[in-house]
């Protein structure tokens, strides 16, 4: 079996890109890749990137110099996680808290690792986690 090394894109399809776009890249600082009328992507670390869709609007292949990108779409809230340090995670609830985001809950998960979640402007669930969450992190 061929080896898999990461995963490089997380999708989250977005009724409003605009405000959606706006919530990553000032509020949660990630730098903007790329930008078009239907999409953005977001570096996330250097480790991998955040990809924004308009939810519905995926449905057609895109047709590109490079070649063709297959239909996908999601709908509904999702989830993802971000991995922090443990010694940026009280910098992180001060940051969610200035900005009036409520954190909806908070672990401590049994290998030492503590996540927090909060909601963006499309109702995913987002997870800040730092190591000790899953064997190897």
């Amino acid at each position: 079996m061929p080896k898999l090394e990461r995963i490089l894109e997380t999708v989250l399809y977005v009724k409003d890109l605009e405000r959606a776009a706006a919530f990553y890249e000032e509020f949660m600082e990630l730098p903007v890749l790329f930008t078009d009328q239907r999409m953005r992507a977001f570096d996330v670390g250097g480790n991998g990137t955040l990809l924004l869709f308009i939810t519905g609007q995926s449905l057609r292949p895109v047709e590109t110099p490079m070649g063709t990108i297959p239909p996908h779409d999601g709908d509904g809230p999702a989830h993802i996680a971000f991995s922090i340090t443990k010694t940026e995670l009280g910098a992180w609830e001060k940051h969610l808290d200035k900005g009036g985001i409520p954190v909806e809950s908070r672990m401590e998960w049994p290998r030492g690792g503590i996540s927090i979640y909060f909601r963006d402007p499309d109702d995913h669930l987002i997870e800040l986690a730092t190591p000790g969450l899953w064997k190897g992190y």
